[in-house]
């Protein structure tokens, strides 16, 4: 089985990484500089120069772009017409109605479609621990799909056949991620404010009810002023515009999601757009 994988970004590479080390794998990044890391973990990782040479030397093609524009822009003739009887799986975040359009154009193409956003940011990315939400053909995914992204994923879970049932279940899950990591930045701004010790407000949450495996990982990252991207403010602002799109297309409030989406856009405005999702409190200050 051939693969090619799409996107070399923050969660990109990891991704690429853990799959070729099970696979034969060749890929594209618009900036070509971006595929050093993965040719340093997988030597036998192979570069393509455009989108077409992927498909063309791959059985399944991942992609993993920034949004639906960054998709557009590799749907040439000749990149369609090279997925003939291949599969492409999307895990890219993307409005529902984009995805269903692209599983058009595949299947008009004459190759097979499966959906699979990924919840989880760079470290379980890089430990093949991301939780896959999966929609499509159920016998493409029982019988390819999931044994292809087990290097991937600790969960794959099957969402329904409809195209954009996977998407559907990451903004839901997304929705509670967001809030809580705008309330965790939002907790720790009122102890700083208060003169507290933040050492101590982490060991309290740590010790609580509240804890969990992510607030441990983003109260560490916090308390040491360490912004580096596990998941960026501009991917979580990303994520926030097509939640609160879902909610108006089925005539639900997202009240706490307008307010934390009016906050990483404040964040990308001030150009905190590639720092880690958790420095939305330096936009949240004192009234």
């Amino acid at each position: 089985m051939r693969l090619g994988f799409l996107g070399l970004g923050v969660m990109g590479t990891p991704m690429a990484i853990n799959l070729s080390k099970h696979y034969p794998l060749t890929a594209w990044n618009r900036s070509a500089s971006k595929f050093h890391a993965l040719k340093t973990s997988s030597p036998t990782a192979r570069f393509a120069p455009t989108p077409t040479a992927v498909a063309l030397n791959s059985d399944i093609i991942f992609t993993m772009l920034f949004n639906a524009p960054a998709i557009d822009s590799i749907l040439t003739t000749s990149f369609l017409s090279s997925l003939r009887d291949k599969i492409l799986i999307n895990t890219s975040s993307i409005p529902v109605s984009y995805s269903q359009h692209l599983s058009t154009l595949i299947h008009s193409a004459g190759g097979k479609y499966i959906e699979m956003p990924v919840s989880g940011s760079k470290a379980p990315a890089e430990q093949g621990q991301l939780v896959g939400m999966i929609a499509g053909d159920p016998d493409v995914v029982e019988t390819i799909v999931k044994p292809v992204v087990k290097p991937l994923t600790c969960a794959a879970v099957y969402c329904g056949k409809e195209i954009g049932s996977g998407l559907k279940m990451k903004y839901a899950v997304n929705t509670l991620l967001i809030t809580l990591t705008v309330g965790l930045a939002e907790s720790m701004n009122l102890a700083r404010a208060q003169g507290l010790d933040l050492e101590a407000w982490g060991k309290v949450l740590a010790a609580g009810p509240m804890a969990s495996r992510y607030s441990g990982v983003k109260v560490e990252k916090m308390l040491r002023g360490d912004w580096e991207a596990q998941a960026a403010i501009k991917d979580c602002f990303n994520s926030t515009e097509l939640i609160r799109a879902a909610a108006r297309e089925v005539g639900v409030e997202c009240p706490v999601m307008d307010v934390c989406g009016g906050l990483y856009g404040r964040a990308v405005e001030g150009g905190l757009g590639a720092e880690d999702m958790s420095a939305v409190g330096k936009v949240i200050g004192k009234v």
